[in-house]
């Protein structure tokens, strides 16, 4: 019997093939993710590729790197020779940046550690002069390039080793070597505690959430899906007619505006006569998946000022919005300004951005080949993991969070303990795949609410539109 050629048989067997193979790259890049910190290795290699590409290509840059670099040694050696010979109050040849406070003891002042050092700041200089100002490369890579150099070479600073700090040499002299094993100590607690942290949960000594942190009384008035809305009634005997509705960011606890006691903007409101209303957004789970910016805006803002105005009897409400919750504050402020809706009195944002167009080194991490990579990792969970963003924000204050933490807590054995601050940042949540996606193409890569082309609905809306 002749075979029956069967063209739909076919379309079907290569739209199950295609989507068997996407998925596998979906989940291998995924893992590929898990062992670089949620970083992209292929947007690395782009812009290093770039620069090395250009690098190559300009014998005369490479001339004038070579003919630096001969300059900073010939110095540098001269400059240590002086300092060798015992010569009194001979001045660095080059300083740290003003935040920099690795080499700010005296005893880097000390032969032959302020060698090290002023070493170790020329040629991080020179490299700045290698990795910038290359004629054709593209300003993102000389950026990217630039900066993982830096990252690179700040991990071997002589203030990272015992035998090259001597600050860490003189404690182990006067101690015998005890801050090592007291550094150890530290690194089986950290890692102990790590692996069994659960939110809200603290270290031992640390601010505990409901003890020391968020502890303003108050009671939950909402629940849906997506939120808990916090009421915290005035403690003066005379109340303020318009309540106050806080928005924080969906990426980490609520509580950052209500710390200890002291360190409380809750606090500080409903001591002087506001009832105050605070948004305390669900961490999400592989259920939550499709929930989206649309469902973001309409169960957790919209929700929480038609329940505040309701409860409170008022027709308007002051409305305050912390960093991603201010930027969905905007949003929501724009939708009802572009529809007439005056329940806003005032609009007041903390750390909120509305345009992305020079959004600081984190726009070195959001680039198509990030997102995609990250889109691939929510798809296989569902949702992102804080730790899987935090290797962003370590690097981009890597001297603040890595090396001064393992010099202070590994090296010189002094115990590290929690700021309130600090306790709410490890307590952080979990961001739902859909949303989170938006956000970063509509919002951080294309710009579009400043742009104009972000929609509520089916209609743009414009920041402009909003007078208060």
């Amino acid at each position: 019997m002749p075979y029956a050629f069967d063209e739909t048989r076919l379309v079907a067997d290569d739209d199950i093939v295609k989507r068997a193979t996407d998925q596998f790259d979906s989940s291998f890049h995924a893992s590929v993710a898990r062992s670089t910190m949620g970083l992209s290795p292929a947007a690395l290699a782009e812009a290093y590729l770039d620069w090395f590409a250009h690098l190559s290509a300009s014998p005369g840059k490479q001339v004038w790197l070579g003919w630096k670099g001969a300059r900073k040694a010939l110095r540098f050696g001269m400059h240590m020779a002086e300092l060798a010979s015992g010569k009194p109050d001979l001045a660095p040849i080059i300083a740290p940046l003003p935040n920099d406070r690795r080499f700010a003891d005296p005893a880097w002042q000390i032969w032959p550690y302020n060698a090290y050092y002023q070493g170790f700041l020329s040629w991080q200089q020179w490299l700045h002069n290698t990795t910038t100002e290359v004629r054709g490369v593209s300003e993102p890579h000389e950026r990217i390039v630039s900066f993982v150099t830096r990252q690179m070479l700040d991990m071997l600073a002589p203030s990272n080793f015992p035998l090259t700090n001597p600050v860490v040499l003189k404690r182990s002299l006067d101690e015998n070597g005890a801050n090592f094993q007291r550094g150890f100590e530290h690194l089986m607690a950290d890692i102990s505690a790590t692996a069994a942290f659960k939110p809200g949960q603290a270290k031992s000594g640390n601010p505990a959430v409901g003890v020391t942190v968020a502890i303003t009384p108050g009671q939950v008035v909402l629940r849906n899906r997506l939120i808990e809305l916090i009421q915290y009634t005035p403690s003066t005997p005379n109340v303020r007619p318009e309540p106050v509705l806080i928005v924080p960011a969906w990426i980490m606890k609520y509580y950052i505006l209500d710390l200890s006691a002291q360190n409380s903007l809750v606090r500080y409101l409903v001591d002087r006569g506001f009832t105050v209303f605070m948004v305390s957004w669900h961490n999400p789970d592989r259920s939550d998946r499709h929930l989206g910016m649309d469902d973001y805006l309409r169960l957790g803002v919209m929700e929480a000022i038609k329940a505040a105005t309701a409860i409170t009897a008022s027709p308007t409400l002051h409305a305050v919005g912390y960093c991603l919750g201010g930027t969905l504050l905007s949003i929501a402020a724009a939708a009802m300004a572009r529809d007439g809706d005056t329940r806003l009195r005032s609009v007041s944002l903390f750390a909120a951005q509305h345009d992305f167009t020079d959004a600081g080194e984190m726009r070195l991490f959001i680039n198509e080949s990030q997102i995609a990579l990250l889109e691939d990792v929510m798809a296989e969970q569902g949702y992102l993991e804080a730790s899987q963003m935090s290797g962003a924000f370590q690097i981009l204050h890597s001297n603040d969070l890595i090396w001064s933490h393992m010099i202070e807590s590994l090296l010189l054995g002094e115990e590290m303990h929690d700021s309130d601050l600090m306790a709410w940042n490890r307590d952080a949540t979990r961001l739902p795949a859909r949303m989170h996606s938006e956000y970063l193409r509509q919002l951080f890569l294309n710009n579009d609410l400043a742009e104009g082309r972000y929609c509520v609905g089916l209609t743009p809306v414009a920041i402009s539109d909003i007078h208060l």
